[in-house]
């Protein structure tokens, strides 16, 4: 894990374990959402936001947009860079109507605003967002690769894609988003990908399991369904 260019962010919404993480030198940034603030119980999203800023020790952390009305995006998009240097600005690439958020991201970016593209499936969606980009300041394009997996196309090739895209402009970074298993941590290295998007409980079994030795990995797994089968009582 710890050879791996690809930088490893902790997705999540827990203090607790936004300060724990933040300790580790393998996890580089964080990234939240409403759906997963919503699930932690939190009402405030402000206060909380700034006290996780508080606590993540000036390591980059995403906070996300939560109006459909564009025009107003860009108004919690200023506010919430307000919050620090380290926080990026999560923009979804379209409203739930459809529309485009090409050029509010184009402005922000303008600006300097830091954004982390979200929700981005296609490949429209990441040359539009290469094109609308400044080429001078950072941002983020977050693929949705676990979900585009689900629908039976190669998140690899569509993180592949994405990483030859973005190439003409070196200030933007691909992210793997909604990640499945450990092993796509390998499949984005494998891809070029910049940063890949984590749960804390899935970054704990990665750590603990890459790198095992398949050959007594079988044995433990025999000897687990072997207890069970004793501990059962069961007979033919």
């Amino acid at each position: 894990m710890d050879q791996l260019k690809l930088k490893i962010y902790s997705d999540g919404a827990d203090l607790e374990t936004f300060e724990a993480l933040s300790k580790k030198t393998i996890i580089k940034g964080f990234t939240t959402n409403p759906t997963l603030m919503r699930k932690a119980g939190v009402v405030d999203y402000k206060s909380f936001a700034k006290e996780v800023v508080s606590i993540v020790n000036g390591k980059p952390i995403s906070f996300e947009v939560f109006t459909d009305n564009i025009d107003e995006m860009q108004l919690q998009a200023r506010e919430i860079a307000s919050w620090g240097q380290n926080v990026n600005v999560k923009i979804p690439v379209t409203n739930t109507k459809g529309q485009d958020t090409y050029e509010l991201i184009k402005n922000l970016s303008s600006e300097g605003i830091t954004v982390n593209v979200t929700a981005v499936f296609t490949e429209n969606q990441i040359k539009s967002l290469v094109d609308v980009i400044h080429e001078d300041c950072p941002a983020i394009i977050s693929i949705f690769a676990g979900r585009i997996a689900d629908t039976g196309v190669s998140a690899f090739d569509v993180v592949s894609l994405a990483t030859r895209l973005a190439s003409s402009k070196p200030n933007i970074e691909i992210l793997w988003a909604s990640t499945r298993e450990p092993y796509n941590i390998i499949e984005a290295e494998r891809a070029n990908c910049h940063i890949i998007t984590v749960p804390p409980e899935m970054i704990d079994k990665a750590v603990s399991i890459f790198g095992r030795d398949l050959e007594v990995f079988s044995r433990e797994t025999v000897q687990m369904f072997y207890n069970d089968a004793l501990l059962s009582n069961y007979s033919i």
